[in-house]
């Protein structure tokens, strides 16, 4: 082969080799570049927030909360009475929109709960601890700890996790206080869903964050701003877009990341129609960077 056959050849090769590797590429998808918690957090929502369910078998409208981009939903206990169990189950396997757990238990009485939390295939019942103000808080603190103390046997047996929310009971408004009282219970199946918005009219969702722990196992994600809260009242700081208020939402991740945080996030907002609901679930995607 002479010297000018030979580099033609090359030539040829180097020609068809780009040409094969751009088609390769064309025809290769597209990655997209996941965020800090992509594959650690899941998305659920608050049952009550699907403002046009009633107008829908459950499982219709648990496929539209799966094209919304939410994994797993978040009933109260009451919102699943007896007679439709067997039909919420049924959505979950249809769909795929998991039951991650269910809401609205108080201190006493739990067992009911737990056992129907287990059949919907949840693994936690977010639990208020109340106390009533007018009469003395020990007595109150110790019956409430003692009462989840012994519901966590039978919540062990089940598999079913019992977790402390702070609300706005002024009871447990401390990072501490929750701490203390969630560490003298002294049981692995007791432990805190952390609701980022609420402490924020007293404290600060970072520190409650770093403060926490591991304690927190699922987290409830709203927003709350101050000054709006400041100039129309305490309540009306919830009423702003989620990312949009008092809230450092990358000061939060920098705490859940220590802890190396994989789990459940639920929107605990104002409800709403699909679409609506649809632009709460990217605002969660861009508060707790699950992707971009």
């Amino acid at each position: 082969m002479n010297a000018e056959s030979s580099s033609y050849t090359r030539r040829d090769f180097l020609q068809k080799t780009t040409l094969a590797l751009g088609a390769t590429a064309l025809a290769a998808p597209l990655l997209t570049h996941g965020g800090q918690f992509t594959g650690k957090i899941r998305k659920s929502l608050k049952w009550g927030m699907v403002k046009e369910a009633k107008n829908l078998s459950v499982k219709e409208a648990f496929q539209k909360l799966k094209a919304c981009g939410y994994d797993g939903v978040e009933p109260s206990l009451n919102q699943v009475p007896d007679d439709a169990v067997d039909e919420w189950i049924a959505a979950s396997k249809a769909t795929g929109l998991i039951i991650d757990g269910t809401v609205g238990a108080r201190t006493e009485n739990l067992e009911p709960g737990i056992d129907l939390t287990k059949k919907l295939g949840g693994d936690s019942i977010l639990v208020v601890a109340r106390y009533d103000q007018k009469k003395s808080i020990q007595p109150q603190w110790d019956k409430a700890r003692d009462q989840l103390k012994e519901a966590s046997v039978h919540a062990g047996k089940q598999g079913i996790k019992l977790l402390v929310e702070n609300v706005w009971a002024t009871f447990l408004i401390s990072p501490f206080d929750m701490v203390r009282f969630i560490d003298e219970i002294g049981s692995p199946w007791v432990q805190v869903h952390f609701d980022i918005g609420n402490m924020v009219r007293w404290g600060v969702a970072e520190h409650w964050a770093e403060v926490l722990g591991k304690r927190s196992q699922k987290l409830d994600v709203k927003e709350y701003d101050l000054k709006k809260a400041m100039n129309e009242g305490m309540g009306k700081g919830f009423n702003v877009p989620l990312g949009e208020g008092s809230i450092n939402w990358p000061a939060v991740r920098v705490e859940l990341a220590k802890i190396n945080y994989t789990g459940w996030a639920a929107a605990e907002v104002a409800g709403g129609d699909w679409d609506y609901l649809t632009d709460v679930a990217k605002r969660m995607d861009k508060v707790l960077d699950i992707c971009v």
